[in-house]
């Protein structure tokens, strides 16, 4: 990775209308010196993964609480595998099941952050992993 600044794309896909979750994240991220691209509410898969083709994205912040992240998030990572973007880090935010976890990592996300995940944590993650390679 060059001295550029990491592109992350935020997310909200589903019918889920809560976003203040994913405005702070997006905040700290920008505050960390990230370059964020915030979609908006009630993305589709399909309008998610467009979105980071076209913004040429280094990491993908889905946040999800509406329980449809069984569906949404594996068809999102098919999209980005079928546009050549398996290097995109993808991880979730939002109210995901313990037990769910698992799958959601088999499908190709990174990382799951539950309800009460530090801002911190995830700026370190997504660097870490981003500038690692």
């Amino acid at each position: 990775m060059d001295n550029s600044k990491i592109r992350v794309l935020v997310a909200k896909p589903g019918l889920d209308g809560h976003d203040r979750g994913a405005k702070i994240v997006a905040r700290a991220l920008r505050d960390a010196g990230m370059e964020v691209i915030y979609t908006g509410l009630r993305q589709t898969a399909e309008q998610i993964a467009n979105a980071a083709v076209q913004e040429d994205v280094d990491a993908i912040g889905i946040s999800i609480l509406s329980g449809a992240h069984n569906t949404i998030i594996p068809r999102i990572c098919e999209l980005l595998h079928a546009e050549g973007m398996d290097d995109v880090l993808l991880v979730v935010g939002g109210i995901i099941p313990d037990e769910d976890i698992p799958g959601l990592k088999q499908a190709g996300v990174s990382e799951v952050f539950q309800p009460g995940a530090s801002t911190q944590t995830i700026v370190d993650f997504i660097r870490n992993k981003v500038t690692s390679g």
